[in-house]
């Protein structure tokens, strides 16, 4: 496929979008500093409650004896990790690249003991307290905090951002959330709007390899990847997404199997991940009826399981395996020749080109080399359209501002009485118009949104429909 922007294009999208960011970065984001003291007094207080009643377990107790003279740290993986395998001799539930026992999150909870969950409390409490209400206050002047946006620090050449990092601020845990961004408010008188692509990575991969059958599954509404996806891995027949056990399944699907997929990774990770990490399946244990989470009709993923012949994490592995076979080889067949064909043709020059005119150098793997394009093809439309947004919105002379861009979303503070103006004004900007700037946005774009009452915080948004306003 031929490069529609030149090296030229490339820069006046960077250095726009520079401007437009550095805009964004000086509007700011109205902060409750009483409230933040407040929430680091209560954390600390609850923090010092937890180390107490752990300090009193005979987990903990043994945990120092083990240690002799040395200072025994909570925080310290090594240590854990050392006392869990080594002196009390638990399976890891799974090995790290240097064939230790791993000590993340998801394997520390598959433990299930008490103790250890106490620990990961703590641990989620102080980066609540310490990285993000601390550092909230920290940077904060006269009530608002100004994140930095850049676009320089990227090998995709997406943004990045930093005091404090307005991209990190917690969203899928929902008590960090909830604390977090419950100390964020937009001008008073005014809400916040967040706006974001739908499936923005998997659109701008076909933007390249050009799959019918991706195309298809984004041309037709009433299609479903992931709904397809699900019930092929967990052999459900009459899958119906609006049943809560299933769509907890094609989530499963989604992010334990379609993304890692796409991203590169292998069944021997996606199996896991899939029926222990999802499904809450043992995995150094047979599998019995009994296990596993609810999916409907009064049965549980292990049960439903092992009537289809899975009884044990391996077994599950080989059906994954011929899932995978099967994604590539017959599902999105041109989707793995392009990738092919892409790999070869950097080992050939020894970099990549962007639809967008951005060239990546230097050494990369199969997956980097793949990977790189499509995000950061995807962050150039979304910056395309901040840019866009953000003159026309400046142009007008209008009250509503652009105060920052989380991967790929676009965080307005909107004055109320310009709400229905600046949503036609997005929907159009971010669906229609960058399709006739770049040509080569060969299918439908589709955002989402989600919208905050008058003077409420980040945390009090629900989703929104363009066409209700």
């Amino acid at each position: 496929m031929d490069i529609k922007s030149t090296q030229a294009d490339a820069y006046k999208l960077l250095h726009q979008g520079t401007l437009a960011l550095a805009r964004a970065e000086r509007q700011g984001l109205r902060i409750d500093r009483k409230y933040c003291t407040q929430e680091q007094n209560k954390i600390t207080e609850l923090i010092s409650n937890l180390e107490g009643e752990l300090k009193q377990s005979s987990f903990y107790k043994e945990w120092t004896r083990s240690r002799g003279r040395k200072k025994l740290n909570i925080d310290s993986n090594a240590q854990l990790g050392e006392y869990l395998y080594e002196v009390c001799g638990h399976t890891p539930p799974k090995l790290t690249p240097s064939g230790l026992g791993s000590t993340d999150k998801e394997s520390l909870k598959q433990l299930d003991i008490p103790e250890i969950q106490t620990i990961l409390r703590i641990r989620k409490l102080k980066k609540i307290r310490d990285t993000y209400l601390k550092g909230f206050m920290k940077e904060q002047i006269n009530g608002f905090i100004h994140p930095h946006f850049k676009l320089h620090t990227a090998t995709t050449y997406r943004s990045s951002s930093s005091s404090p990092n307005f991209q990190n601020i917690p969203k899928r845990d929902k008590e960090a959330q909830k604390i977090c961004r419950s100390a964020l408010y937009p001008r008073r008188g005014h809400q916040l709007l967040e706006v974001d692509y739908s499936g923005m990575e998997v659109r701008a991969s076909i933007f390249y390899h050009n799959d019918p059958t991706m195309k298809k599954y984004i041309n037709d509404p009433d299609s479903d990847m992931h709904g397809d996806m699900a019930q092929q891995i967990f052999k459900i027949d009459d899958f119906d997404r609006s049943r809560p056990e299933h769509d907890t399944l094609r989530s499963a699907a989604k992010n334990g199997f379609v993304f890692p997929q796409f991203y590169g990774d292998y069944y021997g990770n996606n199996a896991p991940t899939l029926a222990c990490s999802w499904g809450e399946m043992p995995e150094n244990k047979r599998w019995e009826s009994g296990q596993g989470i609810s999916i409907g009709d009064e049965k549980n993923l292990g049960e439903h399981l092992v009537s289809h012949g899975f009884r044990s994490l391996k077994s599950f592995t080989n059906h994954v395996q011929d899932i995978e076979e099967d994604f590539w080889e017959r599902r999105f067949e041109v989707y793995n020749q392009w990738k092919k064909d892409w790999w070869r043709k950097y080992q050939n020059q020894g970099y990549i080109e962007m639809l967008t005119g951005f060239r990546c150098h230097g050494p990369m793997s199969k997956n980097d080399a793949t990977n790189y394009p499509v995000q950061g093809t995807a962050f150039h439309c979304l910056l395309w359209s901040f840019i866009t947004v953000d003159k026309i919105l400046t142009k007008k002379n209008m009250k509503t501002r652009i105060i920052g861009q989380v991967h790929d979303s676009i965080v307005l503070d909107v004055y109320p009485k310009e709400l229905d103006k600046v949503c036609r004004l997005l929907e159009y900007v971010m669906t229609k118009k960058i399709r006739k700037h770049w040509p080569w946005v060969n299918v439908p774009l589709d955002i989402d949104a989600d919208l905050g009452g008058v003077d409420e915080s980040w945390n009090e948004l629900e989703e929104y429909k363009f066409d209700e306003k």
